[in-house]
């Protein structure tokens, strides 16, 4: 864009000003107390406390100001995901738990426990979780089956597999490798809770989600964290979404990297989710950052609820499957040392 200038007058006084950075010449007479601008003397605005303890510039209180004693002093202890130096590109890992599926039957119950039920989960969903009615391994995969039948006056069948206390672990590398259901109103998803849950209940714990698809929205994978500060209940979750085509068509590999100060989502090796607890706020605590303790892997199918039923449940795409190939846990070396260290 080019600008023309045209030729103008310009006041003397104004010249006087533009010629200048803040300096004074040497033969230029002492200035008054304020501004002078043209003729009038424009006084220097004054800073002095209200009755309220507010403060105030000239006649107006200042909304920029900030009280230094009135902003909390955050006990050192209490910050997280601060402090840890690693190369990222140089960590190692190594496999430390992992599920094939090589065998035929039900999930290994050395590796796999259910949630059995009812309730509606929290979110009003539809199905009645089965131990083991739903779920079955064969060649090579293992199959979670949402049926339209009645059961414990719910009106579909599905399951819900955990590793807690058979699986539990602090940091590490996640990858899952599925092929998701179809149809409106399904909603599986693979996730992870506090094992301990330490620092209370949901969500001041945490919950970190790997993979969620509501059938509605074919296609759209979703990754989120949920803590105390970032949660869907206040609005204020973090998380991101990846358009692939084909999920319920192919297996894609779902991945999370569950670092001392960072958490990465991934899928078939492209990182689209970072959650950097220290982005949002410079000291972070355990309301920001609480997965500084172990957690499990939930693999779970749901049918309807407050997300995956927002448009209804088509009755007729039923039974439906969730189809598992691998699950397998990497731990890094340096990772571990690092955290043992501090």
């Amino acid at each position: 864009m080019r600008f023309r200038f045209n030729k103008m007058l310009v006041p003397a006084a104004i010249v006087f000003w533009l010629a200048g950075c803040g300096g004074e010449g040497e033969n230029s007479p002492p200035s008054p107390t304020g501004k002078e601008i043209g003729a009038t003397i424009v006084p220097t605005p004054t800073i002095v406390p209200t009755e309220a303890g507010k403060w105030r510039t000239g006649s107006k209180v200042s909304d920029a100001y900030v009280d230094p004693d009135a902003v909390p002093t955050i006990d050192p202890a209490s910050i997280k995901a601060k402090g840890f130096e690693y190369d990222y590109d140089a960590l190692t890992y190594e496999l430390v738990w992992s599920d094939e599926f090589d065998y035929e039957g039900a999930p290994d119950k050395e590796k796999w426990g259910y949630d059995v039920g009812g309730s509606g989960w929290g979110n009003h969903e539809l199905q009645n979780y089965t131990e083991g009615d739903n779920v079955t391994v064969a060649n090579g995969v293992m199959i979670i089956e949402a049926r339209k039948e009645e059961l414990g006056g719910m009106d579909y069948t599905s399951t819900r597999l955990v590793s807690r206390g058979k699986g539990d672990w602090l940091y590490g590398k996640f990858e899952i490798c599925a092929k998701l259901p179809e149809g409106r109103g399904t909603w599986p998803a693979i996730w992870m809770l506090p094992t301990d849950w330490a620092y209370g209940d949901w969500p001041t714990s945490g919950e970190i989600d790997i993979m969620e698809h509501v059938g509605y929205d074919q296609d759209l994978i979703h990754a989120t964290v949920h803590t105390k500060s970032y949660n869907h209940s206040i609005g204020t979750q973090k998380s991101a979404t990846k358009r692939v085509d084909g999920v319920s068509e192919e297996f894609h590999v779902y991945t999370l990297e569950w670092l001392p100060d960072k958490i990465i989502m991934s899928m078939d090796g492209e990182q689209y989710f970072t959650f950097e607890p220290t982005k949002y706020k410079s000291q972070p605590t355990l309301n920001e950052w609480p997965f500084d303790k172990r957690m499990h892997l939930l693999i779970n199918f749901a049918v309807g609820g407050d997300w995956g039923g927002a448009r209804g449940v088509d009755e007729s795409v039923f039974p439906q499957q969730f189809v598992i190939d691998y699950v397998r846990v990497y731990q890094s070396a340096e990772i571990t040392e690092l955290t043992a260290i501090k």
